[in-house]
């Protein structure tokens, strides 16, 4: 289904919907838990063995989604939103992936940061020359990537 702007309805159409999207991180994933609050969920995906990502989403995404515990899904991240650090394994985030830097594009103002996770997954953060040069950041180096579940999104078919 697609949400037509002009009219300010649902489309339906016979045709399978598929986008190309801009955002670096997309995980494929199964719903292991949903907690419902009051205006918003709470969204265990489990990405690998003992690899997991936490996502809060509004109730209503739930329902316009149609998830259920055990559907397949893709958490969506935006490399912006991914925090980088070193031994930070007591924060608020809810998500905290430790890996290895596997490779570093920089440019002028930002750089691009690629990091390999023991589960085989890569997530990837722009964060800025400056900050990459003051955390030393360097290929092969540990570190850890951060992101809020606030700021993961949730694909379905």
């Amino acid at each position: 289904m697609l949400f037509d702007l002009q009219t300010k309805s649902v489309v339906k159409t016979n045709k399978n919907c598929f986008m190309k999207l801009s955002t670096r991180n997309q995980w494929q994933g199964t719903v292991d838990s949903i907690v419902q609050g009051i205006v918003n969920s709470e969204v265990k995906i489990k990405l690998a063995e003992d690899v997991y990502v936490v996502s809060i989403i509004t109730n209503g995404a739930v329902k316009n989604l149609d998830l259920k515990v055990g559907d397949a899904v893709i958490a969506l991240v935006k490399a912006s939103e991914i925090i980088l650090g070193y031994g930070v394994e007591k924060i608020s985030a809810r998500n905290v992936f430790s890996g290895s830097v596997t490779e570093i594009l920089s440019g002028a103002v930002n750089c691009e940061i690629s990091i390999g996770l023991t589960s085989g997954a890569t997530v990837t953060s722009i964060i800025t020359k400056a900050s990459a040069e003051r955390l030393e950041i360097e290929v092969g180096k540990s570190i850890c990537a951060v992101v809020k579940a606030s700021s993961v999104m949730i694909g379905k078919e």
